[in-house]
């Protein structure tokens, strides 16, 4: 066992009972973790004042001086203790103590020279330090010379066991003296030449014990750099083993199906964005490793047409193709889509959902096995044993944070060699975090949105303008458009939401009165098949307005709906009410989104409303969420451990991310096995993190 992996119970002073808490309260179980529990803020202790230096603003000083007095003064209740303390120019300074006094008054050496620090109090004009930590000036001049101190990460527990900044510092300052020559190098010297870095051993000397400001932005540069370093290292061998060992099907026919469609059948011209994407894909379908491609584009940005294009490769080489969506909703609109330009060029399409009947299954699950079905599109119904293909050769899944892994590899063995994969969001994913969750995976962007699309104008209108937005609404439905009304959806409480959706829709039902309007209702209590019914009526145009929970986040398309109210709108995060908008702006006309709050708005809440009126650009709406609500948050819970970082910050550590990703795919592009002798270090450390995955957490 590596010393550095010893637990932390054997470090002298540290022991059964304290080892425990360290455990549980700060994660400590080596001294590895103690060498890589890292402060999360630094006290300023490289300048000495002198007592007429002192401001009002001044926050923690040190001076060096003596006492030259001290006497106990009487009060109210109890006394308090008062030295008066003088520096070497002879101003004089209060230091005060109301507890404690027979300890200072036995221990505290009268005109001896001390350093004293802490925060400074005015009063009548008078400065005074309460409490102040007292050290001898030769004590101080014996210790470790840093001038910045650090403050580690603490709990009330840890507090009350008396564990102590001073005290980890005491026992980081030991662990280094016993054990710092265990301290390896974990990078190769090129990198470290190349990004002109410190040595692994100094920066984790400075992160702990700084002499000045630019020795420990260096030691964190460093220590920042290789948190990131690995994360994409594993990404990028990943990847690397991927296209190494897991063969696919090459693609290399592009026939009648492909070029029967696009030359005759295309309904509109397609962007460059989606041309370059599917030069992309249809590169990667040609090569003999398996496909593994995530399909970026914000909503109505033409995913579909992509997808539909490249399955049509799969179908000129003899494979079939699927498409998996996380609803039924969404799996019907998509093979309602697909199934309109199948009819064109007699390729076969069905559907297969919760709700396809014993006898239909029986027909799509024949018609799989004998290949006589070119394309199968639905749900989680499609991973069923009993859904075997004749030759799957190209999956594509719609909104694949939905589905948990298992699902997703299962559709792997729907065939002797694994289908090619390609994985479409319209959640735009801000670039530093797509680097960092899927980085092993290519990633295809489209960044630009179909010709004549009018921008979608959103308002931001409070409580109070209900009457207008009433008015507004009544306009457009005279116009033939149709509404969406959106409440939120509190997951803890169904019966509030339901609570509050009813009392929108009766209040709605007051003021747009049957017959002339005509109002559905969808909400997470209802049935499918009743929620179907009422999203039927309101797409075949039967009713005016849509009254829904966020149900109807994803999979409705009403090219006639151009007006979407978003209710209580500080209540739903940047990437949903984002989503939400994308429901309206589907048609020729002008359509519009309005956010209606309360007055009372957080700071969070008008950065998401400010954001949402003066962009509708995707990417730039997720940057934003991103810098609001951190990683974990953004990618929801089961991914956020990924990027559960030590020290480096995916939003602030953007220009380094980028350049850990660089020095990664360098390193695995030249040396993928990581053979070669100057990337040992690289190697031993890896091998360490697979190992001892407690040394640093964040590697999934």
């Amino acid at each position: 066992m590596s010393s550095l992996q010893t637990p932390i119970e054997y470090l002298k002073g540290v022991g059964p009972h304290r080892a425990a808490l360290l455990k549980s309260e700060l994660g400590i179980h080596t001294y590895q973790d103690l060498l890589h529990f890292f402060p999360n803020r630094y006290l300023d202790r490289t300048k000495y004042y002198q007592v007429s230096e002192l401001r009002a603003e001044s926050a923690e000083v040190q001076i060096i001086g003596k006492v030259i007095q001290l006497q106990e003064i009487k009060q109210k209740r109890g006394s308090r203790l008062v030295a008066t303390f003088q520096d070497a120019q002879g101003s004089v300074m209060e230091l005060i103590w109301f507890r404690g006094h027979k300890w200072v008054q036995e221990n505290i050496k009268r005109n001896t020279l001390y350093v004293i620090f802490g925060k400074i109090n005015w009063f009548n004009g008078k400065v005074s330090m309460p409490h102040p930590d007292m050290e001898l000036l030769t004590e101080h001049q014996k210790k470790i010379n840093t001038g910045l101190q650090a403050i580690y990460p603490s709990t009330e527990k840890l507090s009350k066991a008396k564990i102590s900044n001073k005290w980890i510092s005491g026992l980081m300052e030991l662990l280094f003296k016993l054990y710092g020559k265990h301290i390896t190098e974990s990078l190769s010297n090129s990198i470290i030449e190349d990004l002109q870095l410190i040595s692994k051993k100094a920066a984790l000397w400075y992160i702990h014990f700084p002499k000045n400001q630019e020795i420990l932005a260096r030691a964190q540069q460093r220590l920042k750099f290789e948190e990131l370093f690995y994360i994409q290292l594993q990404l990028a061998r990943k990847k690397v083993l991927r296209q190494a060992k897991i063969k696919g099907y090459p693609f290399e026919n592009l026939a009648e199906y492909f070029h029967g469609f696009y030359e005759n059948h295309l309904p509109f011209s397609l962007t460059n964005a989606q041309k370059r994407v599917i030069r992309e894909i249809r590169k990667d379908l040609g090569s003999n490793a398996q496909m593994n491609r995530l399909l970026q584009g914000d909503v109505g940005s033409g995913k579909t047409i992509v997808a539909f294009l490249t399955m049509l490769i799969a179908l000129d080489n003899g494979f079939q193709a699927c498409l998996m969506a996380p609803t039924e909703i969404l799996a019907t609109q998509h093979y309602q889509g697909l199934k309109e330009f199948c009819d064109k060029i007699g390729a076969n399409i069905a559907l297969l959902t919760g709700s396809t009947t014993t006898k239909e299954r029986r027909v799509i699950h024949e018609a799989l096995e004998s290949g006589e079905m070119h394309i199968l599109v639905g749900t989680h119904a499609l991973l069923e044993d009993k859904v075997k293909f004749s030759n799957l050769g190209y999956a594509i899944i719609d909104e694949q944070h939905r589905f948990g892994v298992k699902q997703r590899s299962k559709l792997w063995h729907k065939n002797e060699l694994p289908p090619h994969i390609l994985v479409m969001t319209a959640t735009p994913i801000p670039r530093t975090l797509a680097m960092s969750l899927y980085g092993d995976l290519d990633i295809s962007m489209i960044d630009e949105l179909p010709p004549g699309r009018k921008p979608i104008k959103t308002l931001h209108k409070f409580d109070s303008n209900r009457l207008g937005i009433q008015g507004f609404i009544k306009t457009e439905i005279k116009k033939g458009r149709q509404v969406y009304v959106v409440f939120p959806l509190i997951e803890e409480s169904e019966a509030l939401d339901y609570k509050n959706l009813m009392e929108g829709y009766e209040s709605l039902s007051r003021d747009f009165p049957m017959p002339e309007y005509q109002i559905s209702v969808v909400h997470g209590q209802m049935s499918a098949a009743d929620k179907e019914y009422e999203m039927q009526r309101f797409a075949s145009g039967k009713t005016n307005i849509m009254v829904a929970t966020t149900v109807i986040e994803v999979g409705v398309n009403v090219p006639n709906a151009s007006v979407m109210i978003i209710e209580s709108a500080e209540r739903f995060g940047l990437s949903q009410l984002h989503q939400l908008r994308g429901r309206v702006g589907r048609g020729a006309e002008q359509s519009y989104c309005i956010l209606v709050t309360s007055h009372k708005l957080s700071n969070d809440s008008k950065i998401r409303m400010e954001t949402m009126v003066a962009t509708n650009d995707g990417f730039k709406i997720a940057e934003v969420d991103l810098k609001l609500r951190g990683p974990g948050d953004l990618m929801g819970t089961q991914q956020s451990g990924v990027l559960n970082l030590r020290i480096a910050d995916i939003v602030k550590d953007g220009a380094t991310l980028q350049i850990a990703r660089t020095q990664a795919l360098k390193v695995i592009d030249i040396d993928p096995e990581l053979e070669y002798p100057a990337n040992a270090p690289i190697r031993n450390t890896l091998e360490q993190l697979q190992r001892f995955k407690n040394i640093w957490s964040y590697i999934s």
